[in-house]
């Protein structure tokens, strides 16, 4: 299977870092190109437990939550993925594995590769990855959190 178009949707844990070894080696054997998916959840249709968040607020925290996604993707891609031949940050706002999804649709990769569960995950395999591997238009190659013993390298 070739790999033109790989996406790799990150929330900055340790456990979507564990994801990147598996990056760069199909960057390596496929010349891929690399999208790389950050989403900020949108706290604008939540319920308002402590009363409504004024439109403005919600507006300043948005923009704030960009501007340091966009400088965190700056940071992983310059570090971990400086020999990639092509790379393409992209910040969402919206439902993690609905953004992930329509992501993948939108740029035609080939495969998703994630790992099982994010920074708020408490189980092996967390609801974002179980949205996106049931419902994804492409592969999805899940990595676990901790090592597995695999050496992708």
């Amino acid at each position: 299977m070739q790999f033109n178009k790989i996406l790799w949707p990150t929330d900055f844990s340790g456990s979507a870092e564990r994801a990147l070894p598996a990056v760069r080696l199909l960057t390596e054997q496929h010349n891929t190109e690399i999208h790389v998916l950050y989403v900020i959840e949108d706290i604008a249709h939540h319920k308002p437990w402590y009363g409504e968040f004024e439109k403005e607020r919600i507006d300043k925290i948005l923009k704030w939550e960009e501007k340091t996604a966009a400088e965190r993707l700056d940071q992983i891609c310059n570090r971990y993925l400086e020999g990639c031949p092509l790379y393409i940050k992209h910040v969402a706002v919206g439902d993690p594995a609905q953004e992930i999804i329509t992501l993948a649709e939108k740029e035609k990769v080939d495969a998703i590769v994630m790992a099982t569960r994010g920074a708020k995950g408490h189980f092996r395999f967390g609801s974002v990855a179980e949205k996106v591997v049931k419902h994804a238009p492409v592969a999805v190659i899940t990595i676990p959190p901790e090592e597995s013993g695999i050496d992708l390298s």
